[in-house]
Protein backbone atom coordinates (compact mmCIF):
# COMPACT_ATOMS: atom_id res chain seq x y z
CA UNK A 1 0.00 0.00 0.00
CA UNK A 2 1.64 3.26 -0.63
CA UNK A 3 1.84 6.02 1.85
CA UNK A 4 -1.41 8.41 -0.27
CA UNK A 5 -3.54 4.80 0.45
CA UNK A 6 -3.56 5.30 4.16
CA UNK A 7 -6.26 7.33 5.85
CA UNK A 8 -5.35 10.53 7.92
CA UNK A 9 -5.81 8.26 11.35
CA UNK A 10 -3.65 5.50 10.05
CA UNK A 11 -1.09 7.64 8.46
CA UNK A 12 -0.97 9.71 11.62
CA UNK A 13 -0.65 6.44 13.93
CA UNK A 14 2.72 5.34 11.77
CA UNK A 15 3.95 9.00 11.98
CA UNK A 16 3.88 8.32 16.09
CA UNK A 17 5.31 5.18 15.90
CA UNK A 18 8.05 6.93 13.86
CA UNK A 19 7.35 4.08 11.38
CA UNK A 20 6.79 6.98 8.53
CA UNK A 21 8.72 10.20 8.81
CA UNK A 22 6.39 13.45 7.96
CA UNK A 23 8.99 14.68 5.30
CA UNK A 24 8.37 10.65 3.65
CA UNK A 25 4.72 11.49 3.56
CA UNK A 26 5.50 15.05 2.32
CA UNK A 27 6.82 13.54 -0.38
CA UNK A 28 4.19 11.27 -1.22
CA UNK A 29 1.82 13.84 -1.63
CA UNK A 30 4.16 16.12 -3.49
CA UNK A 31 4.87 13.13 -5.97
CA UNK A 32 0.94 12.47 -6.20
CA UNK A 33 0.33 16.38 -6.73
CA UNK A 34 3.54 16.35 -9.03
CA UNK A 35 1.74 13.65 -10.96
CA UNK A 36 -1.68 14.71 -11.67
CA UNK A 37 -2.79 18.23 -10.79
CA UNK A 38 -1.82 19.55 -13.77
CA UNK A 39 -4.84 18.42 -15.55
CA UNK A 40 -6.92 17.86 -11.68
CA UNK A 41 -6.58 21.81 -10.93
CA UNK A 42 -7.44 21.03 -7.30
CA UNK A 43 -5.54 24.36 -5.51
CA UNK A 44 -5.51 27.69 -6.11
CA UNK A 45 -2.66 28.00 -3.75
CA UNK A 46 0.66 25.19 -3.22
CA UNK A 47 2.28 26.31 -0.24
CA UNK A 48 5.73 23.76 -0.70
CA UNK A 49 8.31 25.84 1.19
CA UNK A 50 6.15 26.46 4.53
CA UNK A 51 4.71 22.72 4.31
CA UNK A 52 8.55 21.03 4.58
CA UNK A 53 9.78 24.02 6.95
CA UNK A 54 6.61 23.19 9.54
CA UNK A 55 6.85 19.45 8.85
CA UNK A 56 11.01 20.00 10.25
CA UNK A 57 9.26 21.61 13.46
CA UNK A 58 6.58 18.63 13.64
CA UNK A 59 9.31 15.80 13.18
CA UNK A 60 11.63 17.15 15.94
CA UNK A 61 8.51 17.50 18.23
CA UNK A 62 7.41 14.01 17.87
CA UNK A 63 11.33 12.46 18.58
CA UNK A 64 10.65 14.72 21.98
CA UNK A 65 7.34 12.94 22.56
CA UNK A 66 5.28 15.61 22.30
CA UNK A 67 2.26 14.68 21.11
CA UNK A 68 -0.56 17.12 20.07
CA UNK A 69 -3.07 14.61 18.38
CA UNK A 70 -3.86 11.78 16.23
CA UNK A 71 -3.16 14.02 13.33
CA UNK A 72 0.02 15.69 13.83
CA UNK A 73 2.17 15.20 10.91
CA UNK A 74 -1.03 14.65 8.47
CA UNK A 75 -0.99 16.86 5.42
CA UNK A 76 -4.12 18.31 4.59
CA UNK A 77 -5.90 21.12 2.59
CA UNK A 78 -7.70 24.19 3.16
CA UNK A 79 -10.78 25.29 0.88
CA UNK A 80 -9.96 28.79 -0.23
CA UNK A 81 -13.16 30.54 1.19
CA UNK A 82 -11.98 29.89 4.49
CA UNK A 83 -9.15 32.45 5.79
CA UNK A 84 -5.28 31.13 6.15
CA UNK A 85 -2.81 33.85 8.05
CA UNK A 86 -0.04 34.59 5.39
CA UNK A 87 -1.16 32.11 2.69
CA UNK A 88 -3.81 34.20 -0.15
CA UNK A 89 -7.33 33.50 0.26
CA UNK A 90 -9.05 34.25 -3.20
CA UNK A 91 -12.52 32.66 -2.88
CA UNK A 92 -12.14 31.54 -6.36
CA UNK A 93 -12.40 35.17 -8.28
CA UNK A 94 -10.47 38.13 -9.37
CA UNK A 95 -11.74 40.08 -6.85
CA UNK A 96 -9.87 38.29 -4.08
CA UNK A 97 -7.04 37.04 -6.37
CA UNK A 98 -4.19 38.84 -4.28
CA UNK A 99 -6.04 39.12 -0.72
CA UNK A 100 -3.75 37.48 1.94
CA UNK A 101 -5.54 37.34 5.57
CA UNK A 102 -3.54 38.39 8.79
CA UNK A 103 -5.72 35.94 10.62
CA UNK A 104 -6.80 32.35 10.26
CA UNK A 105 -10.18 31.06 10.65
CA UNK A 106 -10.35 29.42 14.40
CA UNK A 107 -11.14 25.59 12.21
CA UNK A 108 -7.56 26.42 11.20
CA UNK A 109 -5.82 27.15 13.97
CA UNK A 110 -7.66 24.19 15.62
CA UNK A 111 -5.76 22.27 13.31
CA UNK A 112 -2.55 23.75 13.40
CA UNK A 113 -2.94 23.29 17.28
CA UNK A 114 -3.24 19.98 16.59
CA UNK A 115 -0.42 19.67 14.49
CA UNK A 116 -2.12 18.83 11.16
CA UNK A 117 0.24 19.74 8.20
CA UNK A 118 -1.49 22.41 5.67
CA UNK A 119 -0.12 22.51 2.45
CA UNK A 120 -2.48 24.61 0.08
CA UNK A 121 -5.99 26.41 -0.74
CA UNK A 122 -8.33 24.48 -2.52
CA UNK A 123 -10.22 25.08 -5.86
CA UNK A 124 -13.95 25.99 -5.53
CA UNK A 125 -16.79 27.83 -7.43
CA UNK A 126 -16.47 31.99 -7.19
CA UNK A 127 -17.54 32.77 -3.68
CA UNK A 128 -18.82 29.46 -3.29
CA UNK A 129 -21.55 30.07 -5.79
CA UNK A 130 -21.94 26.43 -7.96
CA UNK A 131 -22.02 23.22 -8.17
CA UNK A 132 -19.30 22.42 -10.24
CA UNK A 133 -16.12 24.09 -9.31
CA UNK A 134 -16.66 25.17 -13.03
CA UNK A 135 -17.32 29.45 -11.90
CA UNK A 136 -13.94 29.33 -10.54
CA UNK A 137 -11.32 32.40 -11.97
CA UNK A 138 -8.64 30.07 -11.92
CA UNK A 139 -9.24 27.27 -13.92
CA UNK A 140 -12.27 24.29 -13.93
CA UNK A 141 -11.33 21.30 -11.46
CA UNK A 142 -11.76 17.85 -12.51
CA UNK A 143 -13.05 14.48 -11.20
CA UNK A 144 -10.06 12.35 -10.24
CA UNK A 145 -12.09 9.41 -11.69
CA UNK A 146 -12.67 10.18 -15.50
CA UNK A 147 -11.44 13.72 -15.93
CA UNK A 148 -14.44 14.61 -18.50
CA UNK A 149 -16.86 15.02 -15.52
CA UNK A 150 -16.73 17.38 -12.97
CA UNK A 151 -15.96 16.95 -9.22
CA UNK A 152 -19.33 18.78 -8.06
CA UNK A 153 -19.06 21.92 -6.12
CA UNK A 154 -18.73 24.18 -4.45
CA UNK A 155 -16.11 22.49 -2.72
CA UNK A 156 -14.76 20.31 -6.01
CA UNK A 157 -10.97 20.77 -4.57
CA UNK A 158 -10.89 19.57 -1.76
CA UNK A 159 -13.04 16.69 -2.32
CA UNK A 160 -10.91 15.87 -5.79
CA UNK A 161 -7.74 16.39 -3.92
CA UNK A 162 -8.66 13.84 -1.04
CA UNK A 163 -9.95 11.56 -3.61
CA UNK A 164 -6.65 11.59 -5.63
CA UNK A 165 -4.83 11.30 -2.73
CA UNK A 166 -3.47 15.19 -3.08
CA UNK A 167 -4.09 15.31 0.93
CA UNK A 168 -5.01 13.22 3.61
CA UNK A 169 -8.22 15.34 4.66
CA UNK A 170 -10.05 18.62 3.89
CA UNK A 171 -12.14 21.80 5.05
CA UNK A 172 -14.82 22.72 2.81
CA UNK A 173 -17.76 24.62 3.66
CA UNK A 174 -21.50 23.73 3.07
CA UNK A 175 -24.49 26.16 2.29
CA UNK A 176 -26.29 23.93 0.60
CA UNK A 177 -24.54 20.76 -0.15
CA UNK A 178 -21.18 22.12 -1.16
CA UNK A 179 -19.30 19.54 0.94
CA UNK A 180 -21.99 16.39 0.62
CA UNK A 181 -22.35 16.74 -3.21
CA UNK A 182 -18.78 16.92 -4.40
CA UNK A 183 -18.17 14.12 -1.58
CA UNK A 184 -20.67 12.01 -3.48
CA UNK A 185 -19.40 13.08 -7.38
CA UNK A 186 -15.46 11.84 -6.09
CA UNK A 187 -16.51 9.04 -3.60
CA UNK A 188 -15.28 10.43 -0.94
CA UNK A 189 -16.81 11.15 2.82
CA UNK A 190 -18.73 14.43 3.30
CA UNK A 191 -19.76 15.76 7.07
CA UNK A 192 -21.73 18.68 7.23
CA UNK A 193 -22.06 19.58 11.24
CA UNK A 194 -25.01 20.88 12.82
CA UNK A 195 -25.29 24.50 12.33
CA UNK A 196 -22.91 26.36 14.47
CA UNK A 197 -21.13 23.18 15.88
CA UNK A 198 -18.33 24.74 14.04
CA UNK A 199 -17.08 27.79 14.46
CA UNK A 200 -17.68 30.38 11.35
CA UNK A 201 -15.05 32.95 11.87
CA UNK A 202 -12.66 33.13 9.07
CA UNK A 203 -15.11 31.79 6.87
CA UNK A 204 -15.89 33.59 3.87
CA UNK A 205 -19.69 34.94 4.22
CA UNK A 206 -21.90 33.68 1.36
CA UNK A 207 -24.68 32.90 3.39
CA UNK A 208 -24.61 33.11 6.76
CA UNK A 209 -27.29 31.65 8.03
CA UNK A 210 -26.54 28.12 5.82
CA UNK A 211 -23.01 28.83 5.82
CA UNK A 212 -20.96 25.32 7.68
CA UNK A 213 -17.40 24.34 7.56
CA UNK A 214 -17.66 20.85 6.96
CA UNK A 215 -15.02 17.90 6.70
CA UNK A 216 -13.82 15.83 3.52
CA UNK A 217 -12.55 12.60 4.41
CA UNK A 218 -11.56 8.96 2.93
CA UNK A 219 -13.54 7.21 5.53
CA UNK A 220 -15.83 7.95 8.83
CA UNK A 221 -13.06 7.58 11.49
CA UNK A 222 -11.07 10.18 9.96
CA UNK A 223 -14.26 12.37 9.43
CA UNK A 224 -15.49 11.83 13.68
CA UNK A 225 -12.08 12.27 14.89
CA UNK A 226 -11.30 15.82 12.87
CA UNK A 227 -14.91 16.49 14.14
CA UNK A 228 -13.80 16.56 17.78
CA UNK A 229 -10.88 18.93 17.30
CA UNK A 230 -12.58 21.51 15.24
CA UNK A 231 -15.88 21.42 17.22
CA UNK A 232 -16.89 23.53 19.79
CA UNK A 233 -17.81 26.61 21.20
CA UNK A 234 -15.78 29.97 19.82
CA UNK A 235 -16.46 33.39 21.16
CA UNK A 236 -15.43 35.02 18.15
CA UNK A 237 -18.68 33.51 16.81
CA UNK A 238 -21.96 34.49 18.33
CA UNK A 239 -24.15 31.42 16.64
CA UNK A 240 -21.27 28.44 18.03
CA UNK A 241 -21.99 26.33 20.73
CA UNK A 242 -20.24 24.09 23.07
CA UNK A 243 -21.07 20.72 22.11
CA UNK A 244 -23.38 18.50 24.45
CA UNK A 245 -21.63 15.89 26.59
CA UNK A 246 -22.95 12.37 26.81
CA UNK A 247 -26.54 12.51 28.80
CA UNK A 248 -26.98 16.08 27.37
CA UNK A 249 -28.51 18.13 24.97
CA UNK A 250 -29.03 21.74 23.79
CA UNK A 251 -32.22 23.90 24.30
CA UNK A 252 -33.29 26.67 22.54
CA UNK A 253 -30.84 29.03 24.86
CA UNK A 254 -27.61 27.44 23.66
CA UNK A 255 -27.04 26.29 27.35
CA UNK A 256 -27.04 22.43 28.09
CA UNK A 257 -29.87 21.00 29.47
CA UNK A 258 -29.76 17.93 31.28
CA UNK A 259 -31.67 14.81 29.90
CA UNK A 260 -32.26 12.91 33.09
CA UNK A 261 -34.31 9.84 32.33
CA UNK A 262 -35.82 10.78 29.12
CA UNK A 263 -32.79 10.01 27.48
CA UNK A 264 -31.66 6.12 26.79
CA UNK A 265 -28.79 4.63 28.70
CA UNK A 266 -25.87 4.60 27.53
CA UNK A 267 -26.17 0.45 26.72
CA UNK A 268 -29.49 1.17 24.91
CA UNK A 269 -27.50 3.82 22.62
CA UNK A 270 -28.20 3.49 18.97
CA UNK A 271 -25.50 2.64 16.75
CA UNK A 272 -23.49 0.87 14.47
CA UNK A 273 -20.69 -2.02 15.12
CA UNK A 274 -18.12 -1.80 12.64
CA UNK A 275 -16.97 -4.70 13.79
CA UNK A 276 -19.75 -7.28 13.22
CA UNK A 277 -21.45 -5.28 10.66
CA UNK A 278 -24.75 -5.10 13.11
CA UNK A 279 -26.52 -1.65 13.54
CA UNK A 280 -28.38 -1.76 16.59
CA UNK A 281 -32.06 -2.93 16.46
CA UNK A 282 -33.54 0.37 17.90
CA UNK A 283 -32.33 2.60 14.94
CA UNK A 284 -35.30 3.58 12.74
CA UNK A 285 -34.28 4.84 9.37
CA UNK A 286 -36.76 6.89 7.35
CA UNK A 287 -35.93 6.53 3.56
CA UNK A 288 -37.13 9.59 1.99
CA UNK A 289 -39.56 8.87 -0.91
CA UNK A 290 -39.95 12.29 -2.21
CA UNK A 291 -36.24 12.32 -2.71
CA UNK A 292 -36.86 9.58 -5.23
CA UNK A 293 -38.69 11.48 -8.31
CA UNK A 294 -38.69 11.22 -11.88
CA UNK A 295 -35.54 13.72 -11.79
CA UNK A 296 -33.46 11.33 -9.50
CA UNK A 297 -31.36 8.67 -12.25
CA UNK A 298 -32.09 4.82 -11.44
CA UNK A 299 -28.49 4.23 -10.71
CA UNK A 300 -28.96 6.33 -7.61
CA UNK A 301 -32.51 5.39 -6.83
CA UNK A 302 -30.75 1.99 -6.79
CA UNK A 303 -28.57 3.11 -4.37
CA UNK A 304 -30.19 4.28 -2.31
CA UNK A 305 -32.96 1.39 -1.47
CA UNK A 306 -30.02 -0.85 -1.76
CA UNK A 307 -28.37 1.05 1.31
CA UNK A 308 -31.85 0.89 2.81
CA UNK A 309 -31.97 -2.97 2.22
CA UNK A 310 -28.03 -3.26 4.07
CA UNK A 311 -28.88 -1.05 6.90
CA UNK A 312 -32.25 -3.60 7.35
CA UNK A 313 -30.45 -6.93 6.79
CA UNK A 314 -27.80 -4.90 9.23
CA UNK A 315 -30.83 -5.02 12.08
CA UNK A 316 -32.16 -1.18 11.75
CA UNK A 317 -36.03 -0.64 11.21
CA UNK A 318 -36.42 0.67 7.69
CA UNK A 319 -39.44 2.30 6.39
CA UNK A 320 -40.34 4.95 3.42
CA UNK A 321 -41.56 8.05 4.37
CA UNK A 322 -42.07 11.51 2.52
CA UNK A 323 -41.20 14.80 3.98
CA UNK A 324 -44.13 16.83 2.12
CA UNK A 325 -42.19 19.82 1.54
CA UNK A 326 -40.12 19.41 -1.01
CA UNK A 327 -41.04 21.36 -3.69
CA UNK A 328 -40.46 24.45 -1.19
CA UNK A 329 -36.93 23.69 -0.57
CA UNK A 330 -34.64 25.25 -3.97
CA UNK A 331 -36.69 28.41 -4.37
CA UNK A 332 -36.66 28.67 -0.28
CA UNK A 333 -33.34 28.17 -0.62
CA UNK A 334 -32.10 30.16 -3.30
CA UNK A 335 -34.29 33.12 -2.09
CA UNK A 336 -32.81 33.24 1.55
CA UNK A 337 -28.95 32.38 -0.29
CA UNK A 338 -28.89 35.16 -2.62
CA UNK A 339 -30.40 38.00 -0.82
CA UNK A 340 -28.15 37.14 2.22
CA UNK A 341 -24.90 36.95 -0.70
CA UNK A 342 -26.57 40.58 -1.89
CA UNK A 343 -25.71 41.63 1.86
CA UNK A 344 -22.74 39.78 2.35
CA UNK A 345 -21.00 40.64 -0.94
CA UNK A 346 -21.33 44.57 -0.66
CA UNK A 347 -18.29 45.01 0.98
CA UNK A 348 -16.68 44.31 -1.84
CA UNK A 349 -16.44 47.61 -3.67
CA UNK A 350 -13.22 48.18 -4.32
CA UNK A 351 -12.45 50.76 -1.12
CA UNK A 352 -11.66 48.54 1.57
CA UNK A 353 -9.51 45.67 0.29
CA UNK A 354 -9.17 43.36 -3.03
CA UNK A 355 -10.07 44.63 -6.81
CA UNK A 356 -10.13 48.04 -7.32
CA UNK A 357 -10.52 49.91 -11.05
CA UNK A 358 -10.20 53.42 -10.75
CA UNK A 359 -12.81 55.58 -12.02
CA UNK A 360 -14.03 59.08 -12.59
CA UNK A 361 -15.65 59.43 -9.44
CA UNK A 362 -17.18 56.92 -6.75
CA UNK A 363 -20.16 55.19 -8.20
CA UNK A 364 -18.64 54.82 -11.60
CA UNK A 365 -15.52 52.96 -9.02
CA UNK A 366 -17.74 51.23 -8.12
CA UNK A 367 -19.33 49.90 -10.79
CA UNK A 368 -16.66 49.06 -12.51
CA UNK A 369 -14.53 47.14 -9.20
CA UNK A 370 -17.92 45.06 -9.26
CA UNK A 371 -18.16 44.34 -13.25
CA UNK A 372 -15.00 43.15 -13.36
CA UNK A 373 -14.28 41.58 -10.19
CA UNK A 374 -17.61 39.31 -10.47
CA UNK A 375 -17.89 36.29 -12.67
CA UNK A 376 -20.99 35.66 -14.42
CA UNK A 377 -22.40 33.31 -11.60
CA UNK A 378 -22.07 35.48 -8.93
CA UNK A 379 -23.83 38.45 -10.67
CA UNK A 380 -26.58 36.24 -11.57
CA UNK A 381 -27.03 35.38 -7.88
CA UNK A 382 -26.26 39.03 -6.62
CA UNK A 383 -29.01 39.86 -8.74
CA UNK A 384 -31.61 37.90 -7.42
CA UNK A 385 -30.63 38.46 -4.28
CA UNK A 386 -31.12 42.30 -4.19
CA UNK A 387 -33.88 41.59 -6.34
CA UNK A 388 -35.75 39.76 -3.51
CA UNK A 389 -35.08 42.24 -1.20
CA UNK A 390 -36.37 45.57 -2.83
CA UNK A 391 -38.77 48.01 -1.77
CA UNK A 392 -42.04 46.03 -3.20
CA UNK A 393 -40.78 42.29 -3.39
CA UNK A 394 -39.56 41.74 0.07
CA UNK A 395 -42.63 40.36 1.58
CA UNK A 396 -43.24 39.22 -1.57
CA UNK A 397 -40.26 36.86 -1.75
CA UNK A 398 -38.04 37.12 1.24
CA UNK A 399 -40.36 36.80 3.86
CA UNK A 400 -42.08 34.00 2.12
CA UNK A 401 -39.15 32.15 1.66
CA UNK A 402 -38.53 32.54 5.57
CA UNK A 403 -42.09 31.19 6.35
CA UNK A 404 -41.19 28.33 3.89
CA UNK A 405 -37.96 27.56 5.97
CA UNK A 406 -39.89 27.41 8.94
CA UNK A 407 -42.31 24.69 7.39
CA UNK A 408 -39.04 22.43 5.67
CA UNK A 409 -37.56 22.38 9.81
CA UNK A 410 -41.28 21.72 10.99
CA UNK A 411 -41.26 18.79 8.74
CA UNK A 412 -37.71 17.86 9.32
CA UNK A 413 -38.67 18.04 13.12
CA UNK A 414 -41.33 15.36 13.15
CA UNK A 415 -39.46 13.15 10.66
CA UNK A 416 -36.72 12.68 13.16
CA UNK A 417 -39.28 12.31 15.99
CA UNK A 418 -40.31 9.23 14.00
CA UNK A 419 -36.53 7.85 13.03
CA UNK A 420 -33.65 8.47 14.28
CA UNK A 421 -31.69 9.33 10.64
CA UNK A 422 -33.36 9.89 7.61
CA UNK A 423 -32.15 8.53 4.28
CA UNK A 424 -31.72 9.68 0.54
CA UNK A 425 -29.91 10.51 -2.49
CA UNK A 426 -27.24 13.34 -2.27
CA UNK A 427 -27.38 14.12 -5.80
CA UNK A 428 -30.43 13.33 -8.47
CA UNK A 429 -27.45 11.52 -10.72
CA UNK A 430 -23.24 10.93 -11.14
CA UNK A 431 -21.41 13.36 -11.95
CA UNK A 432 -22.17 15.81 -15.09
CA UNK A 433 -19.92 16.22 -18.04
CA UNK A 434 -17.75 19.40 -18.37
CA UNK A 435 -19.61 22.21 -18.98
CA UNK A 436 -23.27 20.54 -18.84
CA UNK A 437 -24.20 22.60 -15.36
CA UNK A 438 -23.22 26.00 -17.17
CA UNK A 439 -25.38 25.24 -19.74
CA UNK A 440 -28.35 24.95 -17.74
CA UNK A 441 -27.84 26.63 -14.54
CA UNK A 442 -31.63 26.23 -13.55
CA UNK A 443 -31.89 22.60 -13.49
CA UNK A 444 -28.49 22.56 -11.58
CA UNK A 445 -30.30 24.74 -8.73
CA UNK A 446 -33.27 22.30 -8.78
CA UNK A 447 -30.04 19.27 -8.17
CA UNK A 448 -29.85 21.17 -4.53
CA UNK A 449 -33.07 19.69 -3.02
CA UNK A 450 -31.46 17.08 -1.59
CA UNK A 451 -28.59 18.32 0.34
CA UNK A 452 -29.91 22.21 0.84
CA UNK A 453 -32.92 20.28 3.37
CA UNK A 454 -30.41 19.80 5.89
CA UNK A 455 -28.90 23.74 5.44
CA UNK A 456 -32.45 25.04 5.96
CA UNK A 457 -33.27 23.02 9.03
CA UNK A 458 -29.44 23.21 10.48
CA UNK A 459 -29.23 19.75 10.69
CA UNK A 460 -26.25 17.42 10.37
CA UNK A 461 -26.03 15.19 7.12
CA UNK A 462 -22.85 13.10 5.74
CA UNK A 463 -22.33 11.96 2.22
CA UNK A 464 -21.53 8.34 2.47
CA UNK A 465 -19.22 6.87 -0.51
CA UNK A 466 -21.63 3.58 -1.56
CA UNK A 467 -21.36 2.40 -5.00
CA UNK A 468 -20.33 3.41 -8.80
CA UNK A 469 -22.66 4.13 -11.69
CA UNK A 470 -22.23 4.68 -15.43
CA UNK A 471 -18.57 5.74 -16.45
CA UNK A 472 -17.28 4.13 -13.61
CA UNK A 473 -18.39 7.52 -11.85
CA UNK A 474 -18.74 7.44 -7.23
CA UNK A 475 -22.73 7.05 -6.45
CA UNK A 476 -23.23 8.74 -2.84
CA UNK A 477 -26.14 8.25 -0.29
CA UNK A 478 -26.86 10.88 2.11
CA UNK A 479 -28.02 10.34 5.72
CA UNK A 480 -29.32 13.39 7.89
CA UNK A 481 -29.74 13.21 11.51
CA UNK A 482 -30.81 15.28 14.53
CA UNK A 483 -29.12 18.15 15.96
CA UNK A 484 -25.18 16.84 17.29
CA UNK A 485 -26.10 13.12 15.74
CA UNK A 486 -22.37 13.23 13.96
CA UNK A 487 -21.03 10.69 15.62
CA UNK A 488 -23.91 8.47 14.55
CA UNK A 489 -24.20 9.20 10.98
CA UNK A 490 -20.33 8.45 10.91
CA UNK A 491 -20.68 5.63 12.44
CA UNK A 492 -23.45 3.87 10.03
CA UNK A 493 -21.12 5.15 7.34
CA UNK A 494 -18.50 2.99 8.56
CA UNK A 495 -20.80 -0.11 7.99
CA UNK A 496 -21.02 1.21 4.56
CA UNK A 497 -17.07 1.42 4.12
CA UNK A 498 -15.65 -0.17 0.96
CA UNK A 499 -18.30 -0.76 -0.84
CA UNK A 500 -16.56 1.46 -3.81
Amino acid sequence: MEITDLTALELGERIRNREIGIREALDAVWQRIEQREGKLHCYITLDREGAYQRAELLQKEIMEGRIRSPFMGVPYAVKDNICTAGMRTTCGSTMLEHFVPSYSASAVVSLEKAGALLIGKTNLDEFAMGSSTETSYFSPTLNPWNEEYVPGGSSGGSAAAVAAGECFFALGSDTGGSVRQPASHCGVVGLKPTYGAVSRFGLIAYSSSMDQIGLLTKDGKDSAALFQIIAGRDGKDGTSFVMPQEGEEHGPSGKCIGLGDKRRRSDESLGASTETGRINGRLRVGILADFLGEDVSDNVRRAVRSAGEQLAEMGAIVEEYSLGVTELVAPAYYTIACAEASSNLERYDGVKYGLRREAENLHAMYGQTRAVGFGREVKRRLLLGTFVLSEGYYDAYYLKALRARRRIKEACDLALSKYDVLLSPVAPSTAPRLGESLADPISTYLWDVHTATANLAGLPAVSIPFCRGAFGLPIGVQLMGKPHSEELLLQIQEVFHGKL
